[in-house]
Parts: C-alpha cells; structure tokens; sequence
C-alpha cells in the first residue's frame, strides 16, 4: 500500500479567486514557496489534461534551486487537479467550497529521499503561504 500525505486549509475568499490564483502562472510565482528564504522563479502551466506545468524553485542566496513539474490527468474546474509529477508520483487537490471560504486538500505521495514528516511540513508551508497570499490579494 502506497503512503499518502495530506495537507490542507481553509481560505476566506470566492472559489473563483482561489482556483485563479493558484493556476496562473503570475501568482504562483509569488506564493509558490516554503519560506522567505526561497522564491519561485519561473512557472509555466498549461492546464489541460495531459499539459504541462513546471516551475523553477530556488534558494534566495543561490545555494540551491530545483524543478517541480509534471503532467494533468484530470481537471474539474473549481473541483479538482490532479497530476503525476515527473518522477511518477501522483498529487490530488480538492477545492471545496462553503460559503466564502475554500477547503483546499492535498493528497500527495512522498519521495524517498526526505523524511516524511519533512515533506508534509514543506507542502504545508506552501499551502499555508498559498492562503497567506489569497487573503492579502
């Protein structure tokens, strides 16, 4: 059986703020991280099923940086996105909406190079600047 992790918040916006602002590639650029000390600087997304997205993670002081992307198996708008990203692994993302704010869930299955807990940590934090983001726009 596979190990999944989930991540997830609640956003006080419409679902089409939230569902826009995390598609387009102007906004993901600015949220698209763990922490300050990071920034993505490159997105590209093609939401289609089987498009494309990649994006361009690096550390501030140059000490790292990495490609996060992979390809669409299915999208429902304002409901679902759900990919493989590149070394195979499979990411669900859920948008339920309630009143004026937005569940977001994310399903992901780990790598195998970082702890778990880690991981979860790290797309928790992208998640939580993700709402940081919306609620400021």
């Amino acid at each position: 059986m596979k190990t999944i992790i989930t991540v997830e918040t609640i956003i006080t916006s419409n679902i089409d703020i939230v569902w826009n602002t995390f598609i387009s590639p102007k906004h993901i650029k600015k949220w698209h991280t763990a922490s300050p000390e990071w920034h993505t600087t490159k997105a590209e997304n093609n939401l289609i099923k089987g498009g494309g997205f990649s994006s361009r993670m690096e550390a501030k002081d140059g000490s790292f940086a990495f490609d996060f992307g992979g390809v669409y198996d299915k999208i429902i708008t304002n409901q679902l996105i759900s990919y493989t990203l590149d070394d195979g692994r499979s990411v669900s993302i859920t948008f339920t909406k309630k009143d004026n704010t937005v569940l977001i869930t994310e399903a992901f299955e780990p790598e195998n190079q970082n702890p778990v807990n880690m991981q979860k940590q790290g797309w928790q934090a992208i998640l939580d600047n993700f709402k940081k983001y919306v609620e400021t726009v």
